[in-house]
């Protein structure tokens, strides 16, 4: 194969980017990012490079700066390094030292992408290679990512392209030897320490010892897979489109509906995964479909909520603050939920809004206290002469457990005067005397 052909090619084939387009080469110092570097130079792309230096192999790391500096300097390309304590991040942020060097990684050249001082970069480059989907599409299957997973990396997500996607690692080594190019060996990747490592040196060898072709065969059906994906994901979106609503940051699905539809544990897992829940979950999501109103699961971010004929979606509330002063002469409130104006008026127009509160204005005392509302609260609902209870109120308007949680109320002196979006209280009503009115207009977000 002539692997520069082979490279400029794909990139065409693949839309990946165009000549005129200024690339950042992700370069460790291996053999691969050093060959993409190389085919790059002679391809007449305009390109600057990039190193992160992980700290995580002492001396080592060091060398592979100073490796990837020179490289720079040979191509006489602008050259952008960064330290990181990655093991302080990776313990701070309770992750493994995989998981944190691509999160510091990744950070980092986004930065790069976005606020680069010289002329701007289009594209960032990384040298994944066919044996790295590979062990990717392997090591997806294995954890049961789904069809998602399968479908390996991608030649291009956003501004991130992999232009030897194409190529054996074979390859690679091949060309980097015909054209006398030095590179550096991390020590780390003869160790199976890491579970890449394990899948390349000890699963992969394994298989082929019974399957000689299963890395031709993984490779070919990469391909397939993604358009297995891609047909996946448009008629999954079609069902999830026709079964759920979006109530402000809510999600409604009919329980019924739900029940009755094809292959239900995919599209349950679909539609719960965005929302902090694990594939684990998808049968504890199933089973509260049976089970009784009221009954709720929740992940690190989310809850759903069995509510009658409805399962409900809704972010936790995590917010700090949960009261706001309303001083005289304040036009407006913003809080977690929407907005709040407050006006004036002599206009004594009545409208059947809820979500617009007309009070009697000589009745009404500055500082108001918009807050959230609590068990013990009480008032004195328009039309009755008897208080009552909130949460007595609620269940009366059956109000499913999200409603209640994210209903606020606006006091004065102890007293409440609105629940917002739902009820005034009795004893500050317009009147036949009323000539001034206090007008307070809800809008959610």
């Amino acid at each position: 194969m002539d692997l520069q052909k082979t490279f400029q090619q794909y990139i065409i084939t693949e839309n990946l980017f165009h000549p005129k387009d200024r690339l950042l080469v992700a370069v460790s110092g291996g053999v691969d990012s050093v060959v993409l570097c190389e085919l790059c130079k002679l391809s007449g792309y305009d390109f600057a490079i990039a190193h992160c230096n992980f700290q995580l192999r002492g001396s080592e790391s060091d060398e592979d700066e100073n490796f990837v500096k020179q490289l720079a300097e040979k191509y006489k390309v602008e050259f952008f390094v960064q330290k990181f304590d990655t093991e302080s991040f990776a313990t701070e942020n309770k992750i493994s030292i995989q998981v944190a060097a691509r999160e510091l990684r990744y950070n980092w050249f986004t930065q790069l992408l976005t606020q680069s001082t010289n002329k701007p970069i289009n594209f960032l480059l990384t040298a994944h290679h066919a044996d790295d989907n590979i062990e990717t599409i392997l090591m997806n299957f294995f954890k049961g990512s789904g069809i998602n997973g399968i479908k390996g990396i991608l030649p291009k997500h956003d501004k991130i392209v992999r232009p030897l996607l194409f190529a054996r690692k074979e390859e690679i080594l091949a060309f980097a030897n015909e054209h006398k190019l030095g590179y550096r060996e991390d020590s780390s990747n003869s160790s199976d320490k890491y579970t890449r490592n394990y899948f390349r040196n000890q699963l992969i060898p394994g298989l082929e010892n019974v399957f000689p072709q299963v890395k031709g065969n993984i490779i070919e059906n990469a391909e397939r897979f993604r358009d297995i994906n891609i047909l996946y994901k448009q008629a999954v979106d079609g069902v999830i489109k026709k079964l759920v609503t979006k109530k402000g940051n809510e999600l409604h699905i009919p329980v019924l509906k739900l029940l009755k539809t094809a292959a239900l544990s995919t599209i349950v897992y679909e539609i719960i995964k965005d929302a902090g829940f694990s594939v684990h979950q998808t049968g504890e999501v199933i089973k509260l479909l049976n089970s009784d109103s009221g009954k709720y699961i929740e992940s690190s971010t989310h809850r759903i909520l069995h509510n009658r004929k409805w399962l409900i979606i809704s972010p936790l509330n995590n917010e700090v603050l949960d009261h706001y002063l309303i001083e005289p002469g304040k036009s407006s409130v913003s809080f977690q939920p929407g907005k709040i104006s407050i006006e004036k008026s002599t206009e004594l127009k009545l409208v059947a809004d809820n979500t617009i509160a007309m009070l009697d204005a000589s009745l009404i005392k500055f500082p108001l206290l918009l807050r959230r509302w609590k068990q013990g609260d009480y008032f004195y609902p328009l039309g009755m002469q008897k208080k009552k209870k909130l949460s007595r109120f609620f269940i009366d308007q059956k109000l499913s457990m999200n409603e209640k949680e994210n209903t606020w109320v606006i006091e004065m002196n102890k007293k409440i005067i609105w629940i917002v979006g739902k009820r005034i209280d009795d004893r500050f009503k317009i009147t036949d005397q009323t000539k001034e009115i206090i007008k307070l207009a809800y809008k959610s977000n």
